[in-house]
């Protein structure tokens, strides 16, 4: 057990480490190529930090265990907004830009209501089965592709624009930046699979249940590289790249991490999982837009009762489990 608390810290030490060189590499970038940190946000950066659920998610479908996958991508979208988003905004206020409040975050609520939708079969006929079929993960990846056509024309109507997050100029130049991005991502997924996998082996060695270690430790774990990049976002004041991450990464793990291996692989069902869950993340949503909308800003004091929320939740899932 010892040599697994040293990888465990280890793996907080890459995390750290990544996410410091990840939001410099990406924020420059940014700067290089002329467009907003909140595009690099919801491109480069979500794409790298959702590697951890995508490969959770091919191996839960793969091994049969869909309530792993179904809790792999609820639950991290519910970790990123309350967990994340509430630290972030604790450290310092978030500024929201009109864009998204009025655009970025309507899609990321459309979409976790579309997989409500379509997980909900009973509801709309009392003799179905709760599952979603591939021809439900096929309409995930379309309304994905609504949203990466978004990103192409926001590229096209942003590129060369005035914006307040290219005033600087690049910390470094383009080829310097990608590096530090690709190997700012390397340590953020590496230092997330040595949290994870030894995690695992300390709560199992001290004899917590396998469900137990998946609802906790998996879920928080494969957000960490969102954790880590968001905390090291909100200390920069990098409120653009922070919010694109989050906000990008509740879309993608919908419409990636879910949709494509069930459209791959085949129907999962939901048969035990708790519809509590799908509540949050509805409520997690409408939240940040409420909050978002209300001043153009997530205040300390938001954050805060998003936390508040989030021990609430966690508390009544694990003393259901316990």
């Amino acid at each position: 057990m010892i040599l697994n608390i040293l990888i465990l810290i280890i793996g907080f030490v890459l995390l750290i480490k990544g996410a410091d060189i990840l939001v410099d590499g990406a924020s420059s970038i940014a700067r290089n190529l002329k467009v907003s940190s909140l595009l690099i946000g919801l491109t480069v950066v979500t794409f790298g930090t959702g590697i951890p659920e995508l490969a959770v998610s091919i191996k839960s479908i793969v091994s049969g265990n869909s309530d792993m996958l179904l809790g792999n991508v609820i639950g991290s979208n519910i970790i990123n907004i309350l967990l994340i988003l509430g630290i972030s905004s604790v450290i310092c206020p978030l500024r929201v830009k009109n864009n998204t409040i009025h655009k970025e975050i309507p899609m990321m609520i459309l979409i976790s209501i579309l997989l409500v939708t379509l997980f909900n079969d009973s509801l709309f006929d009392i003799d179905k089965v709760n599952i979603i079929t591939r021809s439900d993960g096929v309409v995930i990846l379309l309304f994905f592709l609504v949203f990466i056509y978004y990103l192409i024309s926001i590229i096209r109507k942003r590129r060369g624009q005035d914006d307040d997050t290219l005033i600087d100029n690049p910390k470094y130049p383009i080829f310097k930046s990608i590096l530090f991005v690709i190997l700012g991502l390397a340590f953020v997924i590496a230092g997330s699979n040595f949290v994870v996998d030894n995690a695992a082996i300390i709560a199992t060695s001290l004899g917590l249940s396998d469900r137990l270690v998946g609802i906790t430790i998996i879920a928080i774990g494969t957000s960490l590289p969102e954790l880590a990049t968001s905390i090291s976002a909100s200390k920069k004041q990098e409120h653009d790249l922070l919010l694109g991450n989050i906000v990008g990464s509740n879309i993608f793990n919908i419409g990636i991490v879910l949709g494509l291996p069930v459209a791959i692989f085949g129907s999962i069902s939901g048969a035990h999982f708790s519809y509590v869950d799908l509540i949050v993340l509805l409520i997690s949503g409408f939240m940040l837009l409420i909050s978002a909308g209300t001043k153009k800003e997530i205040s300390k004091k938001e954050g805060i009762v998003m936390l508040l929320i989030f021990i609430i939740y966690y508390a009544y899932i694990i003393g259901g489990v316990i």
